[in-house]
């Protein structure tokens, strides 16, 4: 069952998977920027095997005219060594769940083009692509 990652040791817990999504997130900015996220409305989910964190899903709740009230995965990744065992199909499954008992009517998310892996996933699992994402990197 998915516990929701609360307190500093449950984040900190489940950075190793994370950063096999996000490799170029260190592990010093880690718990600092799920703190800052959180403050805007993002939780982080995980799943464990034994002593091991072996799944993890970062997602967040809101409301936009495209998709009404719907539950957006930020980060949805299993660890390479436990991956093909139900991990992610069981985290993806209580995420929609999760959605339901928010009222929410959908719920979405957006994949590299280059996850060819994840994308036969989430096909299996009934999604459908909707739309493209589009990035413009702004000077600040």
């Amino acid at each position: 069952m998915p516990k929701v990652a609360e307190t500093d040791q449950e984040i900190e817990r489940c950075y190793s998977v994370i950063a096999e999504l996000r490799p170029d997130l260190e592990r010093s900015e880690f718990l600092p920027r799920v703190r800052q996220m959180a403050s805007e409305g993002y939780r982080l989910v995980y799943l464990e095997h034994g002593p091991n964190v072996v799944a993890v899903a970062g997602y967040r709740i809101s409301t936009n005219f495209w998709l009404g009230r719907h539950l957006y995965v930020d980060d949805l990744v299993t660890a390479a060594q436990a991956r093909s065992r139900g991990y992610g199909e069981a985290l993806l499954q209580w995420l929609c769940d999760e959605a339901r008992r928010a009222g929410c009517s959908t719920l979405d998310l957006d994949s590299g083009t280059q996850r060819v892996r994840a994308h036969k996933f989430y096909f299996g699992q009934g999604m459908i692509i909707a739309g493209y994402h589009f990035v413009a990197t702004l000077d600040i």
